[in-house]
């Protein structure tokens, strides 16, 4: 099938999910680098499979619960789970990576079991896992897009809660809005991707990171436009390449001349 660049429809399509990536680039880069910075890296993992377990637990034992309820449940099991991670860091700092892969692990085998039977189970899995990017409304950016917003002024505006249990529970927050809209896996590959490939840069790390997180999501809902493909593990598939281009060209950048 040709695909117009012009094309009404598909632009109409397009702009949504254009907008989210905005929103979840610009979003994700600081906390992507304050992930790296702590050597947490699986805590986005285990956070998002919370928020998602969370949200299929509502939708099976709650099936006539308002969307507000749903989110609010999503937030406070993000928000629980987030506060037992920072209480091992503070008790025994060596094993917080390990419970924290552990919990990723115990909330997707929970989601297993939960949906097993379920005749749209598999199509549920999909969505925690790859999200539908392309099939985000403005509705629902509308919704989510507060939680945004408060929690990156509160990041910039106020530099103190960006250590502590205030690290996460913004990033409970964000994650469990940003896994709703692309799903765990380019939640991971939206923090960690964009953060590593700049981490060599002495200075406007954030501002790279975010470049390098727009070119991805671009180059993914161009690549799963073209090839007719999911747009989740294409987005993955981009994050991966353009991060290890942007760590090419700025080692590149940095190497002495001879």
């Amino acid at each position: 099938m040709r695909i117009s660049l012009f094309d009404i429809d598909l632009i109409t399509l397009i702009i949504p999910a254009l907008v989210t990536g905005l929103i979840i680039s610009s979003t994700h880069a600081p906390l992507g680098r304050e992930v790296l910075r702590r050597g947490i890296i699986f805590i986005d993992l285990a956070v998002a499979q919370v928020a998602g377990l969370a949200i299929v637990a509502t939708g099976l034992f709650l099936p006539h619960s308002s969307w507000i309820i749903t989110q609010a449940i999503a937030i406070f099991a993000a928000l629980l789970i987030a506060a037992f991670f920072h209480l091992i860091e503070q008790r025994n700092p060596k094993e917080q990576e390990a419970v924290i892969g552990s919990t990723y692990i115990l909330a997707a085998s929970i989601v297993l079991v939960l949906l097993a039977n379920d005749p749209r189970g598999g199509e549920d899995i999909q969505q925690i896992l790859s999200g539908q990017i392309l099939l985000v409304t403005w509705t629902t950016i509308g919704y989510l897009s507060p939680l945004y917003i408060v929690a990156g002024l509160i990041w910039y505006l106020i530099p103190r809660l960006q250590g502590g249990f205030p690290f996460y529970a913004i990033f409970a927050v964000v994650i469990t809005a940003s896994v709703q809209l692309v799903g765990v896996y380019v939640v991971f590959a939206s923090l960690v991707f964009p953060a590593l490939s700049v981490s060599a840069l002495e200075d406007k790390k954030i501002l790279a990171a975010v470049a390098c997180g727009l070119v991805s999501i671009l180059s993914g809902i161009a690549g799963s436009l073209a090839f007719d493909t999911a747009a989740g593990p294409m987005l993955v598939l981009a994050y991966a390449i353009v991060g290890l281009l942007f760590r090419l060209f700025i080692y590149l950048d940095l190497r002495p001349s001879r």
